[in-house]
């Protein structure tokens, strides 16, 4: 059976909920830990799919990461490929650059509860379909990027323009973590990088975003399993093929 890749580009940042869902619906994944071992190949044929998961570098970081720039290019393979390709948040911004967009500063970042909105468009996307026209997402990123030529907006948010697209039938990316457990959320916030980034950021609580876990969390994880459903069932019918 053809497996799902899943590119790490640090250990903090797993699939979260996504592991879950992927094994309820039998479908085979293996990390490649992109910052430990980077793989001197890549051959998208022999897979079912593609996820790039999130990390706090950033895509112009290629000379400190030097990963990034292969990767890239894999990920233009797999969008050629057309196997199933699930990005988010660093790794929407990977996508984003692999298909010719420019990757920025956005002007505020989001860490914590926010506001999705959905575009139009989401509302006969294989993914985001399962959206209702406004939805509170966990977020941490303060990148963003334009939409890439060809692209379909899917969500936006207040402070964020680019929080989903979809390019083809097959690539999706989600600015947005909608992927995060409570451990998750804890361990990015202890985390002494996290610890100081959110120390320069006066406009954010993290002891708030902690409390609206037990309320925010619960309604994002029963979206996730039906937005996540769609990819792994996307990623079964390649590998059965």
């Amino acid at each position: 059976m053809k497996p799902v890749l899943v590119f790490r580009h640090v250990a903090r940042e797993p699939l979260g909920t996504i592991d879950g869902v992927f094994r309820r619906a039998g479908v085979a994944f293996q990390y490649v830990d992109l910052y430990h071992n980077p793989p001197r190949e890549f051959h998208p044929e022999l897979l079912a799919g593609l996820v790039v998961l999130g990390g706090p570098m950033n895509v112009d970081e290629q000379d400190r990461f030097p990963f990034l720039a292969p990767e890239i290019d894999w990920i233009r393979q797999a969008i050629a490929a057309q196997i199933p390709l699930l990005g988010i948040c660093l790794g929407s911004q990977l996508i984003a650059a692999a298909l010719g967009a420019p990757v920025r500063h956005n002007p505020t970042k989001e860490i914590g509860w926010y506001e999705v909105e959905t575009t139009p468009a989401a509302d006969s996307d294989p993914l985001l379909r399962h959206f209702a026209a406004r939805e509170t997402i966990f977020q941490w990123h303060g990148d963003t990027f334009d939409l890439p030529a060809g692209a379909e907006q899917l969500a936006r948010s207040a402070i964020c323009e680019q929080q989903a697209f979809r390019y083809g039938r097959q690539t999706w990316a989600l600015q947005f973590h909608l992927e995060v457990t409570p451990e998750i959320i804890d361990c990015w916030i202890d985390d002494p990088d996290g610890c100081a980034e959110l120390s320069k950021l006066d406009y954010i609580d993290p002891a708030q975003v902690r409390r609206d876990v037990p309320r925010r969390l619960p309604p994002m994880q029963r979206l996730a399993d039906q937005v996540f459903g769609e990819f792994a069932a996307l990623c079964q019918q390649r590998a059965g093929g």
